[in-house]
C-alpha cells in the first residue's frame, strides 16, 4: 500500500498557500497557481478529464482565503472569487509541488520515461 505524506501545516500566506509536509518538505504554491489547477466538476470535464476552466474567468489577484480539511486526504479551499468546491488531495499536491527540487524531479522522470514535460511551472521558494 502507497504511503501518502500529510501536511503539517497549511498556511495561508498573502502571495502562496505553502504546505509544510511531515517529511519536512515546504511546498509553495502561489494562490492562482492553485486555483487555476481546481480538480471539481466545474473546472474540469469529469468523463474526459480535459481542463474546462477558462484562466482567463480568474483573477490575477485570486486568494484563497480559507480552508478546510476534506476528510483525511485532502484539503478544500475558499478562493476570494467564491469558486469552492474542488478537494485536492493530499497525494496530488505533493505530486504538483512547484519548488525547484520537486520540479527538477519530475523534468529527469519525464526525460527517463520519455514523456512530455508536465504543464507544472517551476517557483522558487521551496526546499532548497
Amino acid at each position: 500500500m502507497e504511503q501518502i505524506v500529510l501536511p503539517d501545516a497549511i498556511n495561508l500566506e498573502d502571495d502562496a498557500v505553502v504546505i509544510l509536509w511531515e517529511d519536512a518538505h515546504r511546498s509553495p504554491f502561489p494562490h492562482r497557481y492553485l486555483r487555476l489547477r481546481c480538480p471539481c466538476a466545474n473546472c474540469v470535464d469529469e468523463m474526459s478529464g480535459k481542463r474546462t476552466l477558462d484562466p482567463d474567468t480568474v483573477p490575477q489577484d485570486v486568494k484563497a482565503v480559507d480552508q478546510m480539511p476534506a476528510g483525511k486526504y485532502g484539503v478544500q479551499f475558499l478562493w476570494s472569487d467564491a469558486h469552492y468546491t474542488g478537494i485536492y488531495t493530499y497525494k496530488v499536491l505533493r505530486a504538483a509541488c512547484p519548488c525547484i527540487i520537486c520540479s527538477e524531479a519530475r523534468a529527469k522522470a519525464d526525460k527517463v520515461n520519455g514523456n512530455s514535460p508536465g504543464d507544472i511551472e517551476t517557483v522558487p521558494g521551496g526546499n532548497t
